[in-house]
Parts: structure tokens; sequence; C-alpha cells
């Protein structure tokens, strides 16, 4: 039965896509596209070099629309299954349904490796001839010359399949080995006087009680060093391996590959970090201003999640009810665009969310597109607080972006990782200004920009730290294995460099390169610079919408159409005339952080001279 709230349905409709997976109806369902997708793939063995005849035109034209199909249902069958499981995290046959869809990937996998080595085998020239006898290959062209350039970075097909079948027990059994490591570890760590081990994940960081933050950091610390070797070990074989690879295929360095990924330029990455490295020491007068009200003379690592302390009578943690939740997001969405505004709206009332607060369901958030159905869903729980409000908002993003997406092929319906988290964060914004302005004290106003700021801080500094770290631990790796001491060594100087020394001597985290799991994903290299190019693209629109008014959200809807068939450059330039290449985009995005810590100061300030201290 649906739980309701008293305005907005709290559980969302799956019956809308298949059957449901008990019936007969939906194994029939995946019965067929198993033998659609094994079909197709067969073919896709077969598929000559692209050329601009008639016959190979046709082949091609023929192969891509059922390839489309294909790519469809298998989307959305993923997406439909991973609802499912998700709301009843115990369920068996939900779970025997995903591995089922998951054991069908090395066929995916061998549809767009195919594809690949087809368009690597064709030229520029006879690319571009052969766009222009199809209208249909025409339409799909930047998808084409994407995929012709990604294939590029594949070794010959022979080579190619041996390092794929190696990695397995290889680069991927290293992450593997990564992820059972850091699954077991455990942390001691003192509550109500007894020692008591958790996991990574349970240990806490903002404490509002100092010394619980400094002991749990250096449980925290000694627990990563007792297998940092093995993390070293882990660490140095799955660069190792990526440094092979880019040997044989001749690329210039360690970066060509996730910048391609990224569909973004060297000049653009560049600049980017010239432009923070430039501008954010704007963030110290932010540390200094929060030491003073934690009563601090100047922060350590582990104070920068850190709560302000409360003000009687002035609280901010109070309950948001999902109906008031729901109003406001609607509310500030209309604000930017009755279009946006009218898509919450929908989105919210028609079933698309799974919200309801209950056991069973599994952690986090997400949102997952139907891309046969042009709709989206969205899975969370909800918990009556800012945070869940935000994190709806922010799934609210993801879910417009693919609704501004859904009249485009499913080939230029996908965007890179730099560009995914953009239309989301953006929409964190949206709602965190109205917040703002409808904060009724001082110290809201002061605890909400504690929070924005904080993650500037994330996305300026603590990953400007993981990048500086993995550039030069990629290039010291060139010429032999890094000891764990070295990685410590590399991770405290990237931290200081990143931070502008910041914090206090005894206040680093040296540890961190084997904490972060980013650093062990084998499945993408350098996990870290999207984030912030993400996250500053979403605040420059935010500061050029606030500057242009209501015209600049048809704006926005052509730059989140050009994500999925442009270049992260192109996509910016052609729709709102900003250079990425060049510094004044960044600028923009980084003066709004500016401003925001003047905000900070200014009220800490008053705070203090009301109150004496927090």
């Amino acid at each position: 039965m649906t739980s309701m709230s008293s305005s907005f349905p709290l559980n969302w409709d799956l019956s809308t896509f298949f059957p449901a997976p008990e019936s007969e109806g939906f194994r029939q369902r995946l019965d067929e596209f198993r033998s659609e997708l094994t079909q197709l793939a067969d073919q896709s063995d077969s598929l000559p070099p692209l050329a601009s005849d008639v016959e190979t035109v046709q082949t091609w034209e023929t192969f891509l629309q059922k390839y489309e199909q294909v790519e469809t249902i298998f989307g959305d069958l993923r997406a439909f299954m991973g609802c499912w499981a998700a709301g009843d995290a115990e369920n068996k046959l939900y779970q025997k349904y995903e591995a089922a869809l998951s054991a069908l990937s090395p066929q995916r996998d061998r549809l767009l490796t195919n594809v690949d080595f087809a368009l690597q085998a064709t030229s520029a020239q006879t690319l571009a001839a052969t766009l222009s006898e199809s209208a249909y290959l025409s339409k799909i062209a930047y998808y084409l010359e994407h995929r012709r350039r990604q294939s590029q970075l594949r070794l010959p097909r022979e080579q190619e399949t041996l390092a794929s079948d190696l990695g397995v027990d290889g680069v991927h059994a290293w992450g593997r080995l990564y992820d059972r490591m850091s699954g077991a570890l455990r942390i001691q760590v003192i509550e109500k006087g007894k020692i008591v081990q958790k996991s990574p994940g349970q240990v806490l960081f903002d404490s509002p009680q100092r010394t619980v933050r400094e002991n749990n950091f250096y449980a925290a610390d000694a627990a990563w060093a007792s297998i940092g070797d093995t993390c070293a070990d882990a660490l140095n074989h799955i660069a190792g391996t990526r440094l092979t690879i880019y040997r044989r295929l001749g690329v210039q360095d360690h970066l060509v590959a996730p910048l391609r990924y990224n569909r973004m330029s060297r000049e653009t990455l560049t600049s980017m970090w010239e432009t923070i490295t430039q501008s954010k020491r704007c963030l110290l007068d932010y540390f200094n201003a929060k030491a003073k009200l934690l009563g601090l003379e100047r922060l350590a690592w582990y104070d920068q999640m850190a709560p302000l302390p409360g003000i009687p009578g002035n609280a901010t943690d109070e309950k948001i009810s999902y109906d008031q939740a729901c109003n406001w997001i609607i509310e500030s969405f209309n604000d930017f665009s009755p279009d946006f505004g009218q898509f919450a709206t929908m989105s919210l009332k028609e079933h698309w969310i799974e919200a309801e607060d209950r056991s069973g369901k599994r952690q986090g958030g997400f949102c997952t597109g139907f891309f046969g159905a042009k709709q989206s869903r969205i899975f969370m729980t909800y918990t009556q607080s800012a945070d869940s409000m935000s994190t709806l908002a922010h799934e609210l993003g993801h879910a417009y972006h693919s609704w501004v997406l859904r009249d485009e092929p499913i080939f230029l319906g996908d965007y890179p990782m730099n560009l995914a988290e953009t239309a989301s964060t953006f929409a964190e914004a949206v709602l965190a200004e109205q917040r703002y302005q409808l904060a009724k004290t001082d110290y809201e106003r002061l605890a909400l920009l504690d929070g924005l700021l904080g993650d500037a801080v994330a996305f300026l500094m603590n990953i400007h730290a993981r990048f500086l770290f993995e550039d030069q631990f990629h290039k010291e790796r060139a010429d032999g294995e890094l000891s764990t001491s070295r990685f410590c060594e590399l991770m405290n100087s990237a931290q200081k460099t990143a931070y502008l020394d910041a914090f206090t001597d005894d206040g680093w985290n040296p540890h961190f390169w084997a904490s972060k799991l980013h650093f062990y994903i084998t499945e993408l290299p350098f996990y870290n610079f999207p984030y912030t190019f993400g996250y500053l693209l979403s605040q420059g629109l935010y500061a050029i919408g606030r500057d242009v008014g209501p015209q600049f959200a048809e704006q926005y809807q052509r730059l989140l159409i050009a994500t999925g068939c442009k270049d992260a450059e192109d996509a910016v330039q052609s729709t709102l005339g900003y250079d990425l290449r060049g510094p004044e985009f960044w600028q923009k995005s980084l003066d709004l952080i500016a401003g925001r810590v003047q905000q900070f100061v200014t009220l800490s300030e008053s705070v203090l001279s009301k109150t004496g201290s927090l």
C-alpha cells in the first residue's frame, strides 16, 4: 500500500515500465532481451569499418538503430531492477535479477568494443564523407566522432582482449582486494568509557566535542596505517598497470585518458586549477572566522566538519516535513524558471520518488533514468532534515537534466562525469539561496553559509589535494614503486599546498591516500578533478543566472542538451559564450564563493559581538 504525506506521495510507482519482477511476464521479457542482446553482439563482430558507399552506410544505419533499441531496453531493465532492489534490500529474487543483468554486461561491452575498433579503422576524412551521405548518421555525428577518438585509447584488438582478460585477476583484483580490506577494517573508538570497534563509515568527525573529533581522527589514522603497506601495494599496481598501457598506446602522459573520458582539454584543466590557486586564499578568512566561533586559535584537519555551537532559541536543526520540503523546492525552482518548477511538481506528485523512511531500504540516494519511457525515478530516505531536503533537490536536478534530454537520441543522452553533477549541484544552489533569503536570524544565515563554504573547501582544497597527490604519484611511479612512507609524504605535501598551510602542524591527514576509495577505482582514472569541474560549473551557472534574470532558463536548457552532444568547452561556449580554457568563467564562480566568505566573516563578527562567544 502506498504511504502518503498530506500532499505528496512518499512512494514511487514502477508499474509503468515492466511487469513486476515476481511475474512470469518479467522473466519472459528478460529472456527475450538476453537473446536480442546476444544476437546483436554476434552481428557486431563482423561490423565493417565505416565507409561512404551505400551498402556500408545501410549496414551501419541498421546496426546502430538496433543498438539504440538494445541500449535503451538494457538501461531501463537495469534501472528497473535497481529500483526494486533498493526499496527491498534483502529480497533474494531482486538480487538474483540484478546479478543476471550484470552478467549481460560483457555482451554489451563487446558491442561497444566492436564499434570502437570499426571506427578506429575509419579515417577522419572517411567519417566526414560518410556523415554527408546519411541523415541518420549525421544526427549522431558527435557520438561517432567521440567513439572514434576514444578508440585511440584501445590497444590492438588481440592485446585489448588479453589486457581485459588479465585485468580480472590483475588491476581489478587489486581494486577488489582494497574493497575487502577497507570493508573488514575496524576502528577502535571510545564511547561512554568503553572501547568499541566501528567500520570506517560509522566513525564521525562532526561531533560538537573537539576531544571526540580528535580522538576519532587519530584512531582512524592508526587503523588505516595498520593496512598501509597493503594499500600501497594495491595503489602501486593499479597505477602501474595503467602506465604500462599508456606506454603501449604512446600517449603523452597519465592525464590523456581521464581528459578524453571527460571530453575536456588540458588547457581547461590547467586554467581551472590555476584560477583556483590564485583565488582561493579567501577561504583562509573563513577558516579564521570559524576558528573564532569554535573558540580556537587555529583549526586542525579534524575541525573542518565541526558544527557551529548553537545559540539558545536559534537552533537550525528543526524538523522539516516532507510536504514543506517539497513546497520549498517547487517554490525555489519556480523562481528560477516556470519549466523547472513545473517539472519538480510533476515529479513530486506523479510517484517518481521513493522517499519513505522505513526499514529494509538500501542506504544513500540516487536518480535513475528510464530513457524509453522518458521518465526518471529518485530513491532516498527522507529524514525531515535540511540535508534530506538538499538531497531531494540534488536528485531532482539530475532528473531535470534527463528530462531536458528526453527527446534526444540515446547516443546523445549520455554525458561524462565532469558534467554529470552540474544540474544536481545547480539545483542545490537554487534551493540554498532561497533558504538563505528566508532565514530569520544571523545565526541561521551563518549556519547555512558554513554548509556552503564547507562544500567550497571540499571542492577547491580537498579534491585539489587529491589531484596534486595523484599527479605527482603517477610521475614518480613511472620510475618504480613507491613506499608507504613516500605516499604519506606526498599526501602531506599535497594537503599543505592545496589548503594553503591553513591547519596546525599536527592537524594533517597523512594516510588519507589509504582511506579514500576514489584512488582505488579501477574503471576510471583520476576520479577527482571532474568533481571540482562540475561544482565550479554549477556555481558559475548560478552567478550568470542571477545576473541575466528569467531569460537565463532557456540558456540553461540549451547547455544541458549540449552536454550530450558536445565537448565540455563547446557546450559552454555555444550556450553561455564563455571559453573554459581561459580564467574568466572560473573567476566568476570563485567570486561568488568569495562573496559568501565575506558574508560569513561579517555575520560571525556580528554574532560574536552580541554573544561574546559561542
